[in-house]
């Protein structure tokens, strides 16, 4: 067994080479591939995957491990705390990153023991699900050390900060400016449609620090501390009755230079890394409780319920194919042969993007990084929704427009009429995920840009700086 300082000077023993897996022993890290369509993509588990861990071995050792530990009174950031120290929370993580260096398997055979035990798992949202796998990729060991623990633990809660009132598609073209001042970089400019910004702690901000450069290479990544006086956000409400989102102001805000993620000018190519995990849904996995009694998952559950309860519209966003069948019987035309075809559409759709789910589940299996398929599952949904959209308003008709408890399913139709036209914008564009569909998959030449090679400052644009 051999000693291993993990970044915040605390120590965990981990098994040498060939020695037996016992608790709480780990295997050294794996090598980290390269993504498809992008050279600097890589895979956050460790440096040298030992294929010989069986899933026996890991089964067996968490459940030591939970055995041991787990306890129903504890309160949850200290049982979050264990978790993250033991390696157990994120376990294909690199060892000196709080996890234990295994394949990417692991984390879903963890979750499930986690939950046969009626014990809890990592949080939800933006920083387990897209922070952490960008600063595992991108972030300096200082970055790692001091962002990720805190990230397991649910101590600090992430929004993301990409998508501006001119820089929605063309992300590239964002206008927000971090200038160095010292040892800090002053930001303004605004961003907007941004989750979670009103309670974050943490923000994954774009901004463009190099006027110079061309438009892909002047941007620099940043976790930018939200609870400042220079930055103010203001909610958005939306034309289904929600306020999901918000707009985010930046009036000489700051952030410290050594929360810069990469290194300056290379803040797209960390947004591609974050892009990928976003279009795969990681920061929407709904945690699961197999137990109810004791503080722990109470305090778990009520985690999650505040975080989804701003997705509550998401599955009328999705069509709600699961009621196309239903609605229409409801409605006395299940025999209409327009509305049976329309039906049959939404169930061909829903199945197929079944299988395009359980292929991306396989692909992760093995240990590969989020790429296009991302994009094809994300164009898939498009179409479903929109598919069941339109087998919604043929069954529903008129009544499909009415709310309220009396209306047609209760308003969930008139919800799903005002919700879908989002599927096809949020997280990147149909149109710019057939884009990527096609270079990255098909090989076709990439859309002409003819601003592409010039410095940024010399683009013609709306407003100057």
């Amino acid at each position: 067994m051999l000693p291993l300082v993990l970044p915040d000077g605390r120590t965990r023993t981990v098994a040498q080479k060939g020695e037996p897996v016992t608790s709480p022993s780990i295997l050294n890290e794996p090598e980290q591939p390269t993504g498809p369509g992008h050279d600097d993509l890589t895979c956050c588990v460790g440096d040298h995957w030992d294929m010989s861990t069986s899933e026996v071995d890991i089964r067996a050792e968490v459940r030591d491990w939970i055995g041991a530990t787990w306890d129903f009174d504890r309160p949850l950031l200290e049982w979050r705390r264990l978790l993250a120290d033991s390696g157990w929370a994120v376990p294909s993580w690199p060892i000196d990153c709080y996890g234990r260096g295994l394949g990417p398997e692991a984390d879903g055979i963890v979750a499930e023991e986690l939950t046969r035990a009626g014990a809890v798992g990592v949080p939800v949202g933006v920083g387990i699900g897209l922070a952490a796998p960008t600063i595992l990729v991108h972030g300096s060991p200082e970055l790692k050390a001091r962002l990720l623990h805190r990230i397991v633990t649910g101590e600090d809660m992430w929004c993301q900060l990409f998508s501006e009132p001119g820089s929605g598609s063309d992300l590239a073209g964002l206008t927000t400016r971090a200038d160095r001042d010292g040892d800090e970089w002053i930001v303004n400019g605004q961003k907007v449609w941004n989750t979670s910004a009103h309670h974050a702690e943490l923000g994954l901000l774009l901004a463009r620090t190099d006027w110079d450069a061309t438009k892909h290479e002047g941007i620099t990544c940043f976790a930018i501390p939200m609870r400042q006086s220079g930055v103010e956000v203001r909610p958005l409400r939306q034309m289904n009755g929600h306020s999901s989102f918000n707009e985010v102001f930046f009036d000489d805000a700051r952030v410290p230079a050594e929360n810069m993620i990469g290194g300056p000018g290379d803040g797209w190519r960390v947004a591609v890394t974050t892009l990928m995990y976003e279009r795969r849904g990681a920061a929407l996995q709904r945690p699961r409780f197999s137990a109810t009694n004791g503080r722990t998952v109470r305090e778990a559950v009520a985690e999650a319920e505040e975080y989804f309860a701003t997705y509550s519209w998401y599955p009328q966003r999705a069509g709600r194919a699961d009621l196309v069948a239903d609605a229409a019987q409801l409605a006395g035309v299940a025999g209409d042969a327009l509305v049976r075809q329309r039906i049959a559409t939404v169930i061909t759709l829903q199945r197929v993007n079944q299988w395009t789910a359980a292929r991306a589940s396989a692909s992760r299996a093995l240990g590969r990084p989020p790429g296009p398929e991302g994009s094809l599952a994300k164009l898939a949904a498009s179409n479903l929704a929109r598919a069941s959209y339109d087998a919604h308003a043929s069954i529903a008709r008129a009544r499909g427009l009415l709310t309220g408890p009396e209306s047609f399913l209760e308003g969930v139709v008139a919800e799903v009429l005002v919700s879908v036209p989002a599927v096809s914008i949020a997280g990147g564009t149909d149109e710019i995920q057939r884009n990527i569909i096609g270079e990255r998959v098909l090989g076709l030449p990439k859309e002409p840009q003819v601003d592409r090679d010039m410095a940024f400052r010399s683009i013609p644009r709306n407003s100057t700086h």
